[in-house]
């Protein structure tokens, strides 16, 4: 896990969030609880003008002013679980996609349960839009941040996306 080098905590629409950085990239987005004490450091002028820059992004995303993220990100996570982040980065804004469809797409057609398990340990939730993918009847199947299933009906609605 790389050290983290900078963190911006922000209100947003959904409640606190938490973004931290290590000294090249994103490594993560949390919301945190109302109570939450957290504060912002830096380690480096760099570190926090990435954190800076994704607060500005995130912001703009709430406002309906931006639908794609230019940040880079370093997820920590295993092979498979990259491979699935990467492929749930490709969901354009607006449209969603199956856990099925993600398992086809990384060439392991069985493997939408273990999908679903790289899903929900997305470190980078919303910047790795893992609220647009659903079950594979368009249903709201989970999701692990915020207050889950109600957070995840607030960022499909943000998008436009219609649910069941």
């Amino acid at each position: 896990m790389s050290e983290i080098a900078a963190r911006k905590v922000m209100q947003t629409s959904l409640g606190k969030v938490s973004i931290t950085s290590s000294e090249v990239a994103l490594t993560s987005l949390e919301f945190l609880p109302g109570r939450s004490s957290l504060k912002d450091f830096s380690g480096s002028p760099h570190a926090k003008a990435l954190v800076e820059d994704a607060a500005r992004q995130l912001d703009e995303y709430f406002r309906g002013e931006r639908r794609r993220f230019d940040l880079k990100l370093a997820p920590t996570g295993t092979k498979f679980q990259q491979q699935v982040w990467q492929q749930i980065q490709k969901i354009p804004f607006g449209q969603t996609i199956s856990y099925g469809a993600i398992a086809k797409a990384i060439k392991k057609p069985s493997a939408a349960r273990a999908v679903g398990g790289a899903v929900g340990a997305n470190p980078l939730a919303i910047f790795i839009p893992c609220h647009r993918v659903m079950g594979s009847t368009g249903k709201l199947t989970g999701y692990s941040g915020g207050n889950g299933i109600p957070t995840k009906k607030k960022l499909l609605a943000l998008e436009g996306i219609e649910h069941r």
